[in-house]
């Protein structure tokens, strides 16, 4: 019986909030199939020289062809070219 007034308080909390609450932004999600008007578009990968030396520590040269597939990576995570484990794992040599 004591939940009844918690129920009651989150549904009336639930239901004014939401809208006017600053800027309104584009809502994805409604149209899977369909980019939002006025949804901000990246037009470039922010790679470089340093990028790609990073991603290459502690692989020697001629470089595998297993690794093509970096000239290919966007701006999404890899952890290809993140430090991983310590001690006997650290094959690459990032925590030297």
């Amino acid at each position: 019986m004591k939940r009844y007034p918690t129920l009651l308080v989150m549904a009336v909390l639930l239901l004014t909030s939401g809208g006017g609450w600053g800027e309104e932004y584009p809502l994805a999600g409604l149209k899977p199939d369909q980019r939002p008007a006025g949804a901000p578009v990246l037009t470039e990968t922010g790679k470089g020289d340093a990028w790609h030396q990073r991603a290459m520590t502690g692989i020697s040269t001629p470089y595998p062809d297993s690794l093509g597939f970096l000239a290919d990576q966007g701006n999404w995570y890899t952890p290809f070219d993140h430090p991983g484990m310590t001690g006997p794992y650290d094959l690459r040599g990032w925590h030297d």
